[in-house]
């Protein structure tokens, strides 16, 4: 092994793990669609990491946006104002939607959320946040309680002014549902119940991923969250969506929330934003909350605010997104490519559940048992059969991104159909090795 190897066991504790028990591949270097280990073996990235290379590896104008950055101003306190913040914020202002003209950057996306609940909370003056059950907003206090994943139960206390409801999910309905249409209304119905029983004058927000991404990538059904939207207006309670996995094309749109006519009060957004070459996130806010701190102290802040390095690296992101047509190419390859090819090998894999996704932005969900849904691996946990479908990808020459029972194709925006297909081949022959563990 190497000395990078050597040192990362000696010195690095990682998040998430057990550490005795990690064996980390070594990336060496990357570029656009694929990572290289320190053998020089070459993997496409069908992951984007932690699903944040949106615009790939190492783009020319990215990297040369940052190199001259610091080559003028490295960093400033966030009291003072810099070129690279000022044209980030109006950039990002620019794709939010209307009304939405102001933005706090935060260092990446649970920062974000703390913010929002924090702006939630003082806007309203109410305590209570609600959130869905298979849901991730981070692994701050009030973030990790918020989510909806187990990933929340070592810290989860009960005591952090968070309650949880369950979303729209038709193929593993809450509501027995058998239509997009029934589990759209039986989940707002729900809802609805959710927060007269919790007390509407208790809620300061409801928080929800646009689009639950390591959850499951689970798309709303048409009208649900329009439907949210409805409900906390009539309670006066704030809409917190969730962009930080979702938006930036990664569901193909700039934002995921355009997909669903629907205007938040306030949007977290990271990851995407900067392609994870400068860690940044953020909070973009409405004007009626903009307006409770015009004259009232917002009582928080971060020393790195709006770092000069991250925000010319999220300038020249947007604007390189924009020149270069990444948003569309997103779209595109989940329409022509990656949607119809995933859905063939449904057709041809029993271990195969479920195919759902937009975008660059898919899950398939792996079963033992179709009848019966029954996972290839337990919620909250892998199994060995999962464990050899993520090694055959590795094996093939495809760095995966898994989660519980799903394999998620998450690879860059900036995708060639090429690169695509060859990812997706590599994926058809790793679910042979799943069939074996399913039925039929």
């Amino acid at each position: 092994m190497s000395r990078a190897y050597d040192l990362d066991r000696a010195h690095v504790f990682h998040s998430w793990s057990a550490q005795a028990t990690l064996d980390p591949m070594v990336i060496d270097r990357a570029e656009g669609a694929r990572v290289y280990d320190e053998q020089g073996r070459s993997f496409l990235d069908f992951s984007s990491q932690l699903v944040f290379t949106n615009i790939g590896h190492q783009h020319p104008k990215v990297v040369a946006a940052i190199q001259e950055q610091a080559g003028n101003l490295c960093t400033v306190a966030p009291q003072h104002v810099n070129d690279a913040r000022s044209e980030a914020a109006r950039l990002v202002a620019e794709i939010a939607p209307p009304g939405l003209e102001h933005v706090f950057f935060t260092n990446g996306g649970a920062e974000a959320i703390e913010h929002a609940v924090r702006m939630a909370r003082l806007h309203t003056g109410r305590i209570k946040v609600l959130s869905r059950y298979r849901s991730y907003h981070g692994g701050t206090n009030t973030a990790v309680n918020l989510t909806g994943d187990p990933r929340r139960f070592p810290s989860d206390y009960g005591s952090a002014g968070t309650a949880k409801f369950f979303g729209p999910f038709l193929y593993r309905s809450e509501f027995d549902a058998t239509t997009e249409a029934e589990e759209c209304e039986r989940a707002l119905r729900h809802l609805r119940r959710t927060v007269e029983l919790e007390g509407p004058g208790t809620v300061a927000a409801i928080v929800l991923e646009s689009i639950p991404g390591t959850a499951g990538i689970m798309i709303p059904p048409p009208g649900y969250l329009r439907g949210v939207r409805e409900i906390c207006d009539d309670h006066g309670i704030v809409l917190v969506l969730d962009e930080v996995m979702a938006g930036f094309g990664r569901a193909g749109s700039w934002l995921a929330l355009d997909q669903h006519d629907v205007v938040p009060d306030l949007v977290t957004f990271a990851k995407g934003v900067t392609s994870g070459y400068v860690p940044l996130g953020g909070v973009i806010v409405s004007e009626a909350i903009y307006e409770t701190f015009a004259h009232r102290v917002y009582p928080g802040g971060l020393t790195y605010s709006g770092h000069p390095l991250a925000c010319a690296a999220a300038v020249a992101t947007i604007t390189t997104m924009r020149e270069e047509g990444i948003v569309e190419n997103a779209a595109r390859l989940g329409q022509d490519v990656i949607g119809p090819e995933l859905r063939a090998m449904a057709e041809r894999h029993p271990c195969v559940g479920d195919v759902r996704g937009t975008g660059v932005f898919w899950a398939l969900e792996l079963v033992s048992d179709r009848a019966t849904k029954e996972p290839l691996a337990p919620y909250g946990a892998s199994s060995p059969a999962m464990n050899e479908v993520i090694a055959a990808c590795k094996k093939g020459g495809l760095l995966p991104f898994a989660n519980f029972n799903r394999v998620h194709v998450v690879p860059p925006c900036t995708l060639t159909d090429d690169e695509a297909r060859e990812g997706l081949r590599i994926l058809d022959e790793a679910l042979a090795v799943g069939d074996a563990h399913a039925a039929g």
